[in-house]
């Protein structure tokens, strides 16, 4: 098996659902445009707040893809 490299990006998807869709949204989106997604690793959750309410839930998300120009 020949040596790989992979690449690695990080997104923030968002989701007035749950932190799991949040996820779910980041990593659907990056697959739009990303060739060879390998892994997506939560790094990071958070909500973002307004009027002492929770309106959205966030999950940054880093993606590993297989690097094409190797």
């Amino acid at each position: 098996m020949p040596n790989s490299i992979y690449r690695v990006t990080e997104l923030v998807g968002t989701s007035t659902q749950s932190w799991e869709d949040a996820a779910k949204q980041a990593v659907e989106a990056a697959a739009k445009s990303l060739n060879n997604l390998r892994v997506a690793e939560v790094t990071k959750l958070d909500m973002k707040v307004e009027d002492g309410k929770v309106i959205a839930y966030r999950a940054r998300v880093s993606l590993s893809f297989k690097y094409e120009g190797h």
